[in-house]
């Protein structure tokens, strides 16, 4: 994908503490860089045609052996169809296991602190922000599946004890998703649920979407395993069979 700036169709910053949510069209790439390093994206993905369709955390993981994503990985849904790839990424780590930051667990290690009362200084849990989004497609808690952490590494040790990694991602890093049907995509910068910080920390993402390039025969994601090739042979029959299910 080039890097010029005239292929950009849009792009926005999404203050840390925050959250949005979009439809990304099928040849769209979606990509988020960290502005100042240290930042989380938790995320989630939906079929705007039918939401009961949804990202399967597990499903991709295991369909692909990794407990990490990074480039040449695609995001499935619990359909068998691949929501996008990952075509690029200066990373190398992203989470998808540690889950979402509760508004209990926010109240406990950082208060709960409104925009009103506290201006900058607010706190907003990512189980909050990921609730405001899905209401406005008609969607509730009942909804929410298990989401991704961009940005975030969670490593085990000998005795399998889950630990976040402290700054696993740098200011300029960024991971390009390219979507390989349209996606509803729901995602907020709230900070991951391990995060030891003292302060609630805040940290800005930009968002760039620009036209994919075509998905050629020899594309990492596409051959990165026999399961992704059957990923997108499923998503070439249901573009193919109509969207109704």
């Amino acid at each position: 994908m080039s890097d010029k700036q005239n292929d950009l169709i849009y792009e926005d910053t999404l203050p840390g503490g925050t959250h949005w949510s979009m439809l990304v069209r099928k040849g769209t790439t979606l990509r988020l860089i960290d502005n100042e390093g240290g930042a989380n994206v938790g995320m989630l993905f939906y079929n705007p045609m039918n939401k009961l369709e949804r990202y399967n955390a597990p499903d991709t993981l295991k369909c692909q052996h990794t407990f990490k994503l990074t480039k040449g990985h695609c995001l499935y849904s619990d359909m068998g169809h691949v929501f996008c790839s990952i075509i690029d990424d200066t990373v190398g780590w992203h989470d998808t296991v540690g889950g979402n930051l509760t508004t209990d667990n926010m109240k406990k290690r950082w208060g709960d602190r409104s925009y009103q009362e506290a201006g900058n200084d607010w706190t907003l849990s990512g189980e909050h922000a990921f609730l405001v989004e899905l209401a406005k497609y008609g969607l509730n808690r009942r909804d929410m599946a298990a989401n991704l952490n961009l940005f975030s590494q969670v490593k085990t040790d000998a005795e399998g004890n889950m630990q976040f990694v402290e700054n696993n991602s740098k200011a300029g890093d960024f991971i390009d998703l390219r979507f390989e049907m349209d996606t509803l995509v729901l995602f907020h910068t709230c900070p991951h649920p391990m995060n030891t910080a003292d302060a609630y920390p805040k940290h800005a993402v930009t968002y760039q979407l620009r036209k994919s390039a075509p998905v050629t025969e020899d594309d990492e994601c596409l051959n990165h395993c026999a399961e992704n090739q059957r990923g997108f042979e499923n998503n070439r029959l249901y573009h193919q069979c109509g969207h109704h299910h």
